[in-house]
């Protein structure tokens, strides 16, 4: 199993996102700090404002939520997932590319940070 932390700005709309659009099930929620959330063989943390994660480092800098490192969860059927997705006002990065190692696009969870769907070839 693989985990993951991703900083967001909210959990509670962190936990209902991946709960209600990709298929992840509730695992602990310790109140607005830190949610635990698993999918087949991911563990996602996902750490708010208030979780240690979230904490300034001693530089200064701030950890926050986007950029490009992500998990990748791979789909059946990937057209008519994304149509689903953006049905319910899922926000997307890109259009659907092709690649020889199949289909694949970003969805961003509700703090921006990306998540890669992909229907292998």
């Amino acid at each position: 199993m693989a985990t993951f932390r991703y900083i967001v700005t909210d959990v509670d709309e962190a936990v209902a996102f991946y709960t209600t659009h990709l298929g992840f099930r509730l695992e602990q929620q310790f109140g607005p700090a830190l949610a635990i959330l698993h999918r087949e063989d991911i563990r996602l943390l996902a750490a708010g404002p208030l979780a240690s994660a979230s904490k300034p480092m001693p530089d200064g800098a701030k950890p926050v939520p986007g950029g490009w490192n992500r998990f990748v969860i791979p789909v059946e059927n990937l057209a008519e997932f994304v149509q689903k997705l953006q049905e319910n006002g899922v926000t997307f990065r890109n259009e659907i590319l092709a690649g020889p190692g199949g289909s694949q696009i970003l969805c961003e969870d509700p703090s921006g940070n990306p998540i890669e769907l992909i229907q292998p070839a």
